[in-house]
């Protein structure tokens, strides 16, 4: 069985703000990966396909990561 994840916002939270209790809803949403779950789990997807789309997603965050730390560090290459 899946995990129930429940989220809310009240309008105390946001001060009466209508907009950034949208906001806050949608960003508490995102954090908890409600819908990237519903997507995932539409259809079936076989492991080694699934292996194959983290190892892809890995080494792209990697590549990331090592841009962001030559561009912190000003370092170019020779």
């Amino acid at each position: 069985m899946s995990k129930t994840v429940n989220v809310e916002v009240s309008l105390k939270e946001v001060g009466g703000n209508t907009s950034r209790l949208i906001k806050k809803f949608i960003k508490k949403v995102k954090k908890e990966k409600i819908v990237e779950k519903f997507k995932e789990r539409m259809f079936f997807e076989k492991p080694s396909k699934k292996r194959r789309r983290a190892k892809i997603k890995k080494l792209q965050n990697i590549k990331k990561a090592e841009a962001e730390r030559r561009k912190k560090l000003k370092i170019k290459y020779t």
